[in-house]
């Protein structure tokens, strides 16, 4: 059993090897929301620490840079608006998808998730960054703010 573990892990790992430089590589490859479950799901569904990052994205929302930005702990990560918008100016995106991990495994957000993408809403939006998304990604599970009516509540001012 742990042997076939190892071999898993170590597989999982070529993966993302593989993904990573094509990410870097052809940024067309993260085009369909299926490309970017599927590289989400693989690159953080198994850590046992959260993990926080950006898809920034050009006026054409064509990928620009695929970052993490911060690395946090089993339940919680902190995340620094004036960091984000420093980087968003310095790459000029237009607009961004956020993303983090749940590594409980459960995708519903968090109050601390809701508030935060509504803070970097609102922050971003003064520098005329726009952000389209947010995504959870909890073992091989996704779900986009999107989906629910979380961004609709927070861009039209109701969070």
């Amino acid at each position: 059993m742990q042997e076939q573990i190892e071999q898993e892990n170590f597989i999982i790992s070529q993966a993302l090897s593989i993904l990573s430089k094509r990410v870097s590589k052809e940024k067309h490859l993260l085009s369909s929301p299926t490309m970017v479950k599927n590289y989400l799901t693989l690159k953080l569904g198994q850590l046992e620490h959260e993990v926080f990052g950006i898809m920034w994205l050009d006026s054409k929302n064509k990928l620009i840079k695929f970052q993490e930005m911060f690395r946090g702990t089993l339940n919680s990560c902190s995340v620094y608006p004036r960091e984000v918008i420093k980087e968003g100016l310095k790459i000029n995106a237009c607009s961004a998808i956020l993303y983090h991990n749940h590594p409980s495994g459960d995708t519903i957000p968090s109050k601390c998730d809701i508030l935060l993408t509504s803070t970097l809403y609102k922050s971003l939006q003064l520098v005329g960054i726009n952000i389209l998304d947010h995504l959870i990604v909890a073992g091989d599970k996704m779900v986009a703010f999107s989906e629910k009516t979380y961004m609709t509540d927070i861009t039209e001012g109701r969070l």
